[in-house]
């Protein structure tokens, strides 16, 4: 059963990632609250020091620049210096793509973005 299913609506908040990975996990929620925080940690301390965190068959969060530009204001129409910012970026894997399209069925238990095991050389 979904979240949608559960709750009645679209989208999860922080408390309720932590509920399903304490209980998809059998941990407690404390412990489940620790890996979670853990893991966005990990995540924003790589991308802010201008990294890629990249997780197979999920997808990959980084940082992009986007350089200086000239922009038009739209309420005078005066053209302006519009700084180089950095931008963070989702790249989803072609797993987590298969799942959102419909071409992979999602299994209602064990890992959904785990890879294929691979078949063995002869």
């Amino acid at each position: 059963m979904t979240f949608k299913e559960q709750h009645g609506r679209n989208g999860v908040n922080k408390a309720q990632l932590i509920a399903a990975v304490a209980c998809r996990g059998g941990y407690s929620k404390a412990d489940a609250a620790v890996a979670v925080d853990v893991v966005l940690d990990a995540i924003v301390r790589e991308v802010v020091a201008g990294g890629t965190v990249s997780v197979t068959g999920f997808g990959k969060i980084g940082s992009r620049v986007r350089s200086e530009r000239i922009a038009r204001n739209p309420s005078n129409g005066d053209r302006m210096q519009v700084p180089a910012t950095r931008r963070v970026f989702f790249q989803p894997g072609q797993r987590f793509i298969d799942l959102v399209a419909g071409r992979k069925s999602l299994s209602d238990s064990g890992n959904s973005i785990k890879k294929a095991p691979k078949t063995p050389r002869r």
